[in-house]
């Protein structure tokens, strides 16, 4: 079985618009599959991939190659990192925000419906909160919120209120008691769709998924270079509002901000109107890839405006 099928690879690598001798930055190494096509189109130059994931490490050893660097390190810390290694800015940063399919196919990660297994769906195994933790100890007000907020989940307060009614009675320790424990809550017929986003919602608060990627994006517009592109694909709505925010008004939430002579204050203008979604050949060859969108940025050449 393939490690991690990569989306949009031909298209948010491109994006990056690769230079001779650039410096470049992939920040969801996964299975290295827009890392190894990255450095097929380098011509000399460094490129850096972050992860937090052992898997995703080891996976790294098969990477030979002297204009490669493997950083296990989540990339909320993209530049903490890059700073270690003498790196203060880059001609172009990738990121690939879904869940490997070597993370969803490993039953024992707790990522997927589809297997039984622990609760865990930690991103980094070292990671101390786990998937167990929130669904045991989390008041009831909090899952609510979580399922709510971070799944879209629209009976999130009934859910929630099962939740705490099952745990009272018995641990909740495995994917199987997970499910049961909320089958009264499951609407008939639509059970993996709502499972998916239950799902989502705990893996995002295991892994503080959207802060971090917050942090990711902020730390990414203060080390590209002007005229440095950033390529980040998403999956879920949570995630492509924030980039698209992030790009468009250069803050994640309210209007952009605009100087006395009513020039937008913001660091990045978008390549394309629109996101960028996988074609129907794709559609057919990587279901997977169906949620997909790729947005394409480039830091603006002068940051005087953009200072505040």
């Amino acid at each position: 079985m393939q490690y991690h099928q990569p989306v949009l690879l031909q298209e948010s690598v491109d994006a990056l618009a690769i230079k001779p001798g650039g410096i470049y930055v992939d920040v969801t190494f996964g299975g290295g599959g827009h890392t190894a096509f990255i450095l097929e189109k380098m011509e000399g130059g460094q490129l850096y991939s972050f992860d937090q994931d052992t898997d995703a490490e080891k996976q790294s050893e098969k990477f030979i190659s002297e204009k490669f660097t493997f950083v296990k390190a989540n990339f909320r810390y993209l530049k903490k990192y890059l700073r270690l290694y003498g790196v203060r800015q880059v001609d172009g940063i990738l990121a690939d925000l879904g869940v490997s399919s070597h993370q969803f196919n490993t039953a024992e990660r707790g990522f997927s419906t589809r297997f039984d297994g622990p609760l865990d769906m930690r991103m980094d195994k070292d990671g101390a909160l786990t998937a167990r933790d929130v669904v045991n100890t989390y008041e009831e007000e909090q899952l609510h919120k979580i399922f709510g907020l971070y799944g879209e989940v629209k009976n999130a307060r009934t859910l929630a209120r099962e939740l705490v009614s099952a745990r009272n009675i018995n641990p909740i320790e495995t994917i199987a008691d997970f499910k049961q424990a909320i089958a009264g809550c499951t609407p008939k017929g639509k059970e993996n769709k709502y499972l998916a986003q239950v799902f989502q919602a705990l893996r995002i608060e295991v892994n503080d998924e959207l802060k971090a990627l917050e942090e990711m994006l902020e730390q990414a517009v203060e080390v590209l270079k002007p005229g440095g592109r950033l390529s980040v694909i998403s999956y879920h709505s949570l995630e492509d509002r924030l980039v698209k925010n992030y790009i468009g008004k250069g803050k994640f939430f309210g209007e952009v901000e605009k100087d006395f002579f009513g020039n937008e204050i913001k660091p990045l203008d978008s390549v394309t109107r629109k996101p960028i979604v996988p074609s129907a050949q794709e559609l057919q060859e990587n279901n997977r890839s169906r949620s997909a969108k790729l947005r394409v940025a480039v830091k603006r050449e002068t940051q005087e405006s953009s200072k505040k």
